[in-house]
């Protein structure tokens, strides 16, 4: 007859009451099964993605291979334009990175593209996700899988693949950059070439200086001068033309004052201001924003929460530029995960998903749309929502970062009573 709880002693209660339970054949086949279930439903949305996407063409990714292929023909690459009448607006090594897309046919190289993408996806979740995910255990996987399979439904990374754009391979750089504990590269050099075929990524070259990173600030700073004199010495009347001309003509992007300009300038642009004061009220906000935004990413790094800092720094990148697409927001992958932490405080989670549900839906492009049909103010705030969200997130997880940081100091002190 088993002894009660009480009767048995002490050591033996423990050893039962720690002793890690052994999970059954059951519990083992629905481990599995579970994992492989959402591992077919991240397939299934790569494969969603792909069908939906490639037949309508993507229309950035054109650009990419037409400018490879006026750097191939010898052509001029800024004078260019898509069968859909689209300039190449990017720095020359953007084009020369894509000649290898020139070797297939178009229509290959879009499905090989859509779905090569989600390897940069992944490696947000994984850092982005990773306290979740560390506490998950053997469900690690299936929750991993199913992460990425959600994350694709986030109108900027719907985007970044329905348009064939790069956004993600940027953040992809730029996390490994920043988070890798041991990288079997020189640190900065990932941001330097993420920079050099986009300038936004340049912006993590301020956070490694203001975090004291100056080494890696120099190594960034380098293999940016690198890749950018390699372009010039191969195209050298392109490098000429876009440092001195295109780099400045921000109407070769498009309608800056669309609503898919989520930027700062974006915001003001549909703001009804006079012309003649956009300028000065967009370099006065553009300076409190990077100087409120780069202290917060930098307090985040002195607390130990570089995964925090990163994500601050990734959504300044697209609020900060003249002109930042909807696709330049895929940093809110990275975001929603630091939102989300462990999963534990439910309050955490809670503005987690509400951030995940608002960048499921496409509210500014849909406000465009709807035009007259909405009263001026609301329809302003929608299609500014986007970037309102940026700003509100870089915020919150500032505050959160500083409550958790308090939180353990606190523990630490009645620790130590």
């Amino acid at each position: 007859m088993t002894q009660p709880a009480a009767r048995l002693p002490a050591a033996r209660l423990s050893a039962r009451l720690v002793r890690p339970a052994v999970p059954g054949p059951f519990g083992d086949k629905r481990r599995l099964l579970m994992v492989a279930g959402c591992w077919l439903f991240a397939l299934a949305a790569v494969i969603r993605m792909v069908w939906w996407t490639v037949p309508s063409g993507l229309a950035d990714l054109a650009v990419y291979r037409s400018g490879a292929l006026a750097v191939l023909q010898g052509s001029a690459l800024y004078s260019m334009h898509t069968t859909q009448g689209l300039p190449f607006t990017y720095p020359p090594v953007s084009a020369m990175l894509a000649v290898p897309l020139t070797l297939v046919p178009l229509r290959a190289a879009e499905f090989a593209w859509t779905a090569m993408v989600f390897v940069p996806l992944a490696v947000a979740v994984w850092v982005g996700f990773r306290d979740l995910l560390q506490r998950t255990g053997a469900y690690r996987q299936a929750v991993f899988a199913a992460l990425i399979g959600c994350c694709t439904f986030l109108v900027p990374v719907e985007q970044v693949m329905s348009f064939g754009q790069i956004d993600l391979f940027l953040v992809a750089l730029c996390l490994l950059d920043c988070r890798a504990s041991r990288p079997r590269w020189p640190r900065g050099a990932l941001i330097g070439m993420a920079a050099a075929v986009k300038l936004e990524p340049a912006v993590f070259g301020v956070y490694l200086l203001l975090t004291g990173r100056r080494k890696a600030a120099a190594v960034a700073a380098a293999s940016f001068a690198a890749l950018t004199a390699a372009a010039w010495a191969l195209a050298p009347e392109d490098s000429l033309g876009y440092w001195t001309s295109a780099i400045f003509d921000t109407g070769r992007l498009g309608g800056n004052a669309a609503a898919g300009n989520q930027s700062l300038r974006g915001m003001l642009l549909r703001s009804g201001l006079p012309g003649h004061l956009i300028s000065v009220v967009w370099l006065i906000a553009t300076a409190a924003v990077a100087v409120g935004g780069f202290a917060a990413a930098r307090a985040c790094w002195q607390r130990g929460d570089d995964t925090a800092g990163v994500a601050i720094v990734g959504l300044l990148a697209a609020l900060l530029s003249p002109v930042g697409w909807i696709h330049h927001l895929c940093w809110v992958v990275v975001a929603i995960g630091v939102l989300a932490g462990q999963g534990r405080d439910w309050r955490r989670v809670g503005v987690a998903a509400a951030a995940f549900v608002l960048f499921l839906l496409r509210l500014p492009t849909w406000a465009e749309k709807s035009g007259a049909s909405q009263p001026e103010l609301v329809r302003r705030l929608l299609e500014d929502s986007f970037g309102l969200a940026a700003l509100c997130l870089i915020g919150l997880i500032y505050a959160l970062s500083r409550s958790e940081a308090a939180a353990a100091r606190a523990r630490q002190d009645l620790a130590a009573a």
